[in-house]
């Protein structure tokens, strides 16, 4: 008899980690990897906040602290919400977790039982539909189309919804097209959910302040005030503020699904690093301006590696409005030979030949929950990106 748990085999290792931890193997072992595989921003974290930091530990702010973050984190967060997002929370209404993942799989953990649904658009994070199993429930996915830019269209949303609907996970800018919506865009997803007043309504806010083009963000709660007492709206520190080690995510909603958060919280890792928590209330509250510098620079890339990619037969790209991913079609791809004769059956195994033969990373779109597409995270530096829009050039060419 096994000792390995029967849930665990509801859920599969994360492909982009995976990826990610190839790309390094072929690295050490002396292979010219360019990885574009990792949602990661390459900039450094801020030196503002890194200050905030050391004095953090010299001030001996060491030690234990609430269960879901610090009244100092907590505030910050509320004047975010209301600053940014035109919310209004009580810090009872606020909770602070090791990384945005661990925020929303204490909210799955909390709410669902048995047999209760959670509607996923896909293309989606591939952690979602995972942590959705893990917890018992039953992800429901509802396909983006590409002709939309993969954005759920809101007679989807209504058909998908049934009696065991207890959530909506929702991202925009999306992790991994891109895609955001406008504030006319997601009014008319808001407006079918207010016809559905048991579905509660998660939505991940974490690509937030890096969109493109004067594209102005937008969360459900703000765009449909009705929404306000069954939405969880979730975000963190890690992409904007280059802070991904630094494990700090957050959440306002209902209070009493808080609470209930911090309960599993409690039972699992208590409370995230007392010096993250100092660094990142001075990254909520202090200096934002470095984010429109660095943004300019992720467009730059962005508006790069569309136009190199819409350059090459076979392969079609949108122009994404935020975060830092594309994500290419490559379906006429589908059905061509490699130069040693494989055949390229699927997205699989177009990502597996740009690995071996072209020495590039990238996921495969069927993580994300959509057959024939590829993810490049354009996180990474001007040069390695051209060198690697080259390469994926030479080996498309090079298929028969």
């Amino acid at each position: 008899m096994s000792i390995i748990s029967k849930s665990l085999s509801k859920i599969k290792p994360s492909p982009t980690i995976a990826v990610t931890t190839k790309a390094k193997e072929l690295k050490a072992a002396g292979k010219d990897v360019i990885g574009l595989g990792a949602g990661e921003p390459d900039f450094d974290t801020p030196d503002h906040i890194k200050k905030a930091a050391i004095e953090a530990i010299n001030a001996g702010q060491t030690k234990y602290t609430a269960v879901d973050g610090t009244p100092e984190l907590k505030q910050a967060i509320v004047d975010k919400f209301k600053r940014e997002n035109n919310l209004s929370y009580q810090t009872s209404q606020v909770t602070v977790g090791t990384g945005g993942k661990q925020v929303l799989y204490n909210a799955l953990m909390a709410t669902l039982d048995e047999g209760d649904e959670v509607i996923i658009p896909s293309p989606y994070w591939v952690s979602y539909p995972d942590m959705v199993a893990l917890a018992g429930g039953t992800p429901v996915i509802v396909a983006g189309k590409a002709e939309h830019d993969f954005k759920l269209q809101p007679e989807d949303l209504r058909a998908a919804i049934t009696e065991k609907t207890k959530w909506i996970i929702f991202n925009s800018p999306s992790n991994p097209t891109g895609g955001a919506y406008s504030f006319d865009e997601l009014k008319k997803i808001t407006d079918v959910l207010l016809d559905f007043p048991k579905v509660h309504i998660m939505t991940d806010d974490m690509y937030e302040h890096i969109v493109y083009d004067g594209f102005k963000f937008v969360t459900p709660a703000e765009v449909e005030p009705g929404l306000y007492s069954r939405t969880l709206t979730v975000n963190g520190v890690s992409k904007a503020y280059a802070m991904t080690g630094w494990r700090i995510g957050y959440a306002a909603g209902p209070e009493n699904i808080i609470k209930a958060m911090a309960k599993i919280q409690s039972q699992s890792t208590s409370n995230p690093c007392s010096i993250s928590q100092a660094a990142a209330t001075v990254a909520l509250s202090g200096d934002q301006s470095f984010l429109e510098e660095r943004n300019l620079a992720f467009k730059r890339r962005r508006d790069m590696v569309v136009s190199k990619l819409n350059e090459i037969d076979g392969i079609s790209c949108n122009t994404p409005e935020g975060a830092f991913y594309v994500f290419p079609d490559i379906r006429e791809l589908v059905g061509k030979k490699t130069p040693s004769g494989d055949v390229i059956n699927n997205d699989g195994d177009f990502s597996a030949y740009l690995l071996e033969e072209a020495l590039v990373a990238v996921v495969q779109g069927s993580a994300f929950g959509a057959e024939g597409f590829f993810r490049i995270s354009y996180a990474t530096s001007d040069e390695k990106l051209e060198e690697a829009m080259k390469r994926i050039k030479k080996a498309v060419d090079a298929l028969a």
